[in-house]
C-alpha cells in the first residue's frame, strides 16, 4: 500500500509541475504584436518609493512586438508587446536591473515598475 501511495503522490506533483510549466509557458511567451505598437515611445518614469532619480523621460522603440532602446544612452532595454498591448520590459545598465510592466494602446500606455530598491509608475506617449 506505501508503494502505491508513493507512486500516486509523485504522479500528482509530476502533474502538477507539468501543469504549472505549461501555465507559465503560456503567460510569459505572449503573441507578438502587430505592427500597431511600433514607432518610437516617449516613456516618462516616476520613482514612488525609493532613492531612485524622481523622474525620467526617454525613448524607446517598438519594432514587430519587441521592445528596444530608443536613444543616445547605454543601456540594455529587452521586451515584448503582446497582441493585446500588454507589455513586459527589462532594463539593465552595468550590475543594476529594473522591470516593468503595464499595457500600450495605439497611442499611450502606462504601469509600474521595480527594481534597484525603488518602485515607480510609468506613462507612455507615441512619438511615430
Amino acid at each position: 500500500m506505501t508503494d502505491r501511495k508513493n507512486r500516486f503522490a509523485t504522479n500528482r506533483i509530476a502533474l502538477g509541475s507539468a501543469a504549472a510549466l505549461i501555465a507559465a509557458t503560456m503567460f510569459t511567451t505572449p503573441t507578438v504584436a502587430m505592427p500597431r505598437f511600433d514607432g518610437v515611445w516617449s516613456v516618462s518614469l516616476v520613482t514612488t518609493k525609493g532613492d531612485c532619480v524622481a523622474s525620467f523621460r526617454y525613448p524607446i522603440q517598438i519594432t514587430n512586438g519587441v521592445v528596444a532602446n530608443g536613444g543616445a544612452l547605454a543601456i540594455d532595454v529587452h521586451g515584448r508587446v503582446a497582441a493585446n498591448g500588454a507589455v513586459t520590459v527589462l532594463v539593465s545598465h552595468g550590475d543594476q536591473r529594473a522591470a516593468g510592466s503595464g499595457h500600450l494602446s495605439t497611442s499611450a500606455g502606462s504601469g509600474s515598475w521595480r527594481g534597484a530598491g525603488c518602485v515607480g509608475s510609468w506613462t507612455a506617449e507615441r512619438r511615430s
